[in-house]
């Protein structure tokens, strides 16, 4: 049994609990104790692969299973036994309901972020608190000395308009 302070690694099962004194250096911990089955340290497939193919393979049964209850006729299915299965209605019903939930859904998402932005006329699309002004220099800089980098800033508005509209 794993301690209660223990993580899952790909090479080994890290502890801890108990602190090894190590030798100054780099040394690899699979050089230092080497095991000929190396195999047996594995612990698994990692649980998302895991969720993710029982995720697969169920979409498919049920695809398969609706596929079968749309197209095959009732007295096949209460020949095999299968004598309840939800009303022929929901073949076309229920795809059609889904689909128009995600459009619709989608459309409130987009109606949300039109509603959240502020209009184009509002100082808010300009400026924000993390707005910055451009630094000055140091005045006592002699025109030979090196500059340093700039901090970073925003660009003014009326910068910007200058360049794009009046080059």
């Amino acid at each position: 049994m794993e301690e209660a302070h223990s993580v899952n690694s790909p090479r080994r099962v890290l502890s801890f609990s108990k602190r090894k004194k190590q030798k100054p250096g780099f040394q690899d911990s699979d050089s230092i104790r080497p095991s000929p089955f190396r195999a047996s340290e594995v612990h698994g497939p990692k649980p998302s692969e895991v969720y993710g193919f029982v995720g697969s393979i169920s979409t498919v049964v049920a695809t398969v299973i609706f596929l079968i209850w749309a197209y095959v006729p009732d007295k096949v299915l209460e020949s095999i036994g299968i004598h309840y299965y939800p009303s022929r209605y929901w073949v076309l019903a229920m795809p059609t309901y889904l689909m128009v939930t995600l459009v619709l859904a989608l459309a409130f998402y987009i109606g949300l972020n039109f509603i959240a932005t502020p209009p184009p006329t509002s100082l808010n699309t300009l400026f924000d608190e993390f707005s910055r002004e451009p630094g000055e220099f140091d005045p006592q800089m002699e025109e030979g000395d090196e500059r340093p980098i700039d901090p970073i800033s925003d660009i003014d508005i009326t910068r910007i308009n200058d360049l794009m509209f009046n080059s």
